[in-house]
């Protein structure tokens, strides 16, 4: 089989050329309809217990991805309490909002975030903290005083030392993120100048923008892999048309593997963006092998095509189990429980064996096509560069002599290495995993910088959200109906079949829904069945009190364990500071007596 492969590519190298050039010409095609993701939660598998849990918190709490903007002054003595900052807050609040992609009622920031206030005794008050730059430093006074009365606010919407102010800003997608960022950055650079520094952080800006940052270094490594890999082959060969034929298959075999990725509907994540600068030095590895033995073996005069059947009768098969080999590595990928890493592995090892058979094809199919002239002058080329006594020439006497040394230290030596492997099996266990985002830029980038210099002046600028739930949702309904029936014993027939009618139409999965649908339909019942009226409104009661009862995390004892957890939280030293239901009520009724 192998014999008939090349004997045909060698007979018609057109036929080979035509078939390459169609296989790039329709995959390459496919390329420009390219998705980019750059979103590591998509690391996960759509049907990921922990993925599906993240995406039903954010939908039942109306959670958002956030990017923070800081605005620092370390000049004035009030810090951010001074009218120019205050202005610039609002102007820059004012234009982010305008932004495509913002959540503009879930932003946070002083000119639109609540201050809670007591309006007269036992009443409370929430008007806008700052819905318009002050005109003094006495009014900057003031919104300072009303913002360190509130705890909500206190470390997180401005610093304890005034020096800087947050901007939360949630967005719609995470891939949005860094499009916004560069917005928010125009938006800054119109604001007047001031002694204000403005910084901008958050895990979907680290996110975004390293997947487009790596993508722009993906399109200058590639080629310049391949650069490097023809320097280097033109300095063994000194041939530049021998070294152009790996080169084409190189380029060919990346065009089709990434043209076969998208053309199937595949996104191209960051993983998949590493694949050409993997194919591009596997792909010429073989070529390597055959195209030196056909510059060592080939002499002018001598038939060309004669000289490739008798390599590739002895590289064949050598060629086929290194490519089988590594291909079987990457294929192991696909059993990962991670969709990139599954699809980088499956491609990669689909261009290892594109290109072990252009290597077998394409390769022989050049060689067979090359003029004689150009064959000569290889030949000679290549014989004027090597030396004419090759046990004289300077890689065979250093390799005489590292033999030599190798075997006079043997003992020595394999000490060394023994020395050199424990080293390594204690340096293992030192590895330390890091998968910040953030840290992933050098410490010169202004995301890094931004993210430094939040975190010193605030608690935080991660936020995690912790979700508590009330078991016994099952035993509260059991209770409530329960309960009701005992209402219903002494009924009609036909109320008692009316209030199961009622219950089937209010019944939902959320308990508390459920309480809510009947309260309303009993509500309704009362004006249309007016000789029950005492019973409507006893069943009316009971549900209210339920409704009342399941709001567990309301009462007393679970707002004092919510409040204990929270020290809790603090006292590990892993959180910077937590806000919770606690804290408001804790305002409110501070303002309310």
């Amino acid at each position: 089989m192998k014999k008939g492969i090349v004997n045909y590519s060698l007979m018609h190298p057109k036929t080979v050329f035509l078939v390459l050039l169609l296989l790039v010409a329709v995959l390459g095609a496919m390329i420009p309809r390219i998705h980019i993701d750059t979103d590591p939660e998509n690391m996960l598998s759509a049907d990921n217990p922990q993925r599906l849990l993240h995406n039903e918190i954010k939908q039942r709490f109306n959670l958002y991805d956030m990017i923070v903007v800081g605005v620092v002054n370390n000049t004035d003595s009030n810090g951010i309490f001074n009218p120019a900052t205050l202005a610039n807050i609002v102007e820059l609040s004012k234009g982010i909002e305008k932004l495509d992609g913002v959540i503009r009622q879930d932003m946070m920031t002083l000119q639109n975030v609540d201050n809670i206030s007591q309006e007269g005794p036992g009443s409370i008050r929430f008007q806008w903290m700052m819905q318009s730059a002050p005109d003094s430093a006495a009014e900057a006074a003031l919104i300072k005083e009303a913002v360190h009365r509130l705890p909500l606010l206190k470390n997180t919407l401005v610093s304890d030392d005034n020096q800087a102010a947050g901007i939360y800003i949630p967005i719609v997608a995470k891939d949005e993120s860094h499009r916004i960022s560069q917005e928010i950055e125009a938006l800054i650079a119109q604001l007047p100048a001031s002694r204000d520094e403005f910084h901008i952080t958050g895990l979907p800006v680290a996110e975004d923008t390293f997947g487009v940052e790596m993508f722009k270094q993906m399109a200058i490594s590639a080629p310049a892999a391949g650069l490097v890999i023809f320097i280097l082959l033109l300095f063994f060969f000194r041939s530049a048309a021998l070294v152009t034929a790996p080169m084409l298959m190189a380029m060919a075999t990346v065009i089709i593997t990434m043209g076969l990725l998208i053309g199937t509907g595949h996104t191209v994540h960051i993983m998949s963006s590493m694949i050409p600068i993997f194919l591009m030095p596997i792909a010429v590895v073989d070529s390597v092998h055959l195209l030196s033995e056909f510059a060592d073996r080939y002499r002018p005069g001598d038939d060309p095509k004669k000289t490739v059947r008798g390599i590739m009768e002895h590289l064949f098969t050598p060629m086929l189990y290194t490519s089988v080999t590594s291909a079987v590595g990457f294929l192991s990928l696909a059993f990962t429980p991670i969709p990139p890493v599954q699809t980088f592995g499956l491609f990669v090892a689909f261009g290892i064996f594109l290109a072990f058979a252009l290597t077998v094809t394409f390769i022989p199919a050049y060689i067979a096509a090359l003029p004689e002239r150009t064959l000569i002058k290889m030949s000679e080329s290549r014989k004027k560069h090597l030396s004419d006594d090759k046990d004289h020439s300077p890689l065979a006497v250093s390799l005489r002599a590292i033999g030599k040394k190798s075997i006079a230290w043997a003992t020595p030596l394999l000490l060394l290495f023994t020395a050199i492997v424990g080293i390594s099996l204690y340096g293992i266990q030192q590895i330390q995993i890091n998968d910040n985002p953030v840290k992933w830029f050098e410490e010169k980038h202004k995301i890094r910088i931004a993210d430094k210099v939040l975190n010193q002046h605030f608690a935080g600028t991660y936020n995690a959200f912790l979700v508590l739930n009330k078991n016994g949702t099952a035993t509260a309904m059991e209770q409530y109906r329960s309960e009701t029936d005992k209402i219903l014993a002494v009924s009609e027939d036909h109320i008692q079949q009316k209030w199961q009618q009622i219950f089937r139409k209010a019944i939902d999965d959320d308990f508390s829904v459920t309480l809510q649908n009947l309260s309303l339909a009993i509500d309704e019942q009362l004006f249309e069945d007016e000789d029950s009226t005492a019973l409507w409104e006893a069943l009316l009661d009971k549900t209210e009190q339920s409704a009342s009862d399941y709001k567990y995390f309301s009462q007393p004892e679970a707002l004092a364990y919510t409040e204990e957890l929270q020290a809790a939280l603090l006292e590990s030293g892993y959180v910077g500071k937590s806000n919770g239901l606690p804290d408001l009520v804790k305002t409110v009724y501070r303002e309310l007596q």
